[in-house]
């Protein structure tokens, strides 16, 4: 918790520097240097090169230049590094994908992820209306063998029918059946799952979960239309 709250310090500041912009979750070609950092923890070097990743965040001047803020310590994964040291990843937390969104969109993309509905991407704090700031989580724990790049997507179509419910990325579980959420105001929380299915022993990404009520938490704490 201590960790998410110090990233949503740092988050919370740059956009605050930059006339309230978010920097975007995901982001390729010339709105790269604004992500909110890069790097996909599957591949070799950004793995375990803390230069390309972590130090080479747009949040990073923000951080006390702590590297350790961006890795869960139950996060237990490593990977072996350049000089055959075997290190933990260097990043174990994503971005809520409604928050910053993808900067390869329009500034007034709606709905990047599923065709149904206009969910607001918020581009400024001042967007952050419904649910509010104290409602939509920015930072979460992402599991293990779920994490990739730095956004992770909860997706929105047929949101409030559980009915619809859809795993794309997983939270992690490390917490005794919980993960770690951070928010917009500024504070964090530990939120424990109800639902078997989000603790299965595998995961399959982009995978159907009806009537799942922690994917539905999750779309109550993203964005609305």
């Amino acid at each position: 918790m201590n960790n998410t709250h110090q990233l949503m310090l740092a988050w919370r500041m740059y956009a605050e520097d930059n006339r309230e912009s978010l920097p975007f979750a995901y982001a390729t070609g010339a709105n790269k240097p604004y992500v909110w950092v890069p790097g996909d923890v599957t591949a070799n070097p950004d793995s375990w090169n803390l230069d390309t990743t972590i130090r080479a965040s747009i949040l990073w001047p923000y951080c006390g230049k702590s590297t350790s803020i961006w890795h869960c310590p139950a996060d237990t994964v490593t990977v072996v590094n350049n000089l055959g040291q075997r290190v933990p990843r260097v990043r174990s937390v994503s971005m809520n994908n409604w928050v910053g969104g993808n900067g390869d969109t329009p500034p007034k993309y709606k709905g990047y992820w599923g065709p149904i509905g206009n969910w607001l991407v918020y581009r400024k704090l001042s967007d952050m209306l419904k649910p509010g700031p104290a409602n939509t989580f920015v930072i979460l724990d992402e599991r293990f063998d779920s994490i990739n790049d730095a956004y992770f997507v909860t997706e929105m179509d047929g949101y409030p029918n559980l009915a619809t419910t859809k795993l794309v990325d997983w939270p992690a579980i490390y917490h005794n059946r919980a993960a770690g959420f951070a928010f917009a105001d500024g504070h964090s929380e530990i939120h424990r799952w109800r639902d078997e299915h989000t603790l299965a022993a595998t995961v399959t990404l982009n995978q159907p979960q009806p009537n799942n009520q922690d994917v539905w938490w999750m779309q109550d704490h993203s964005t609305r239309e």
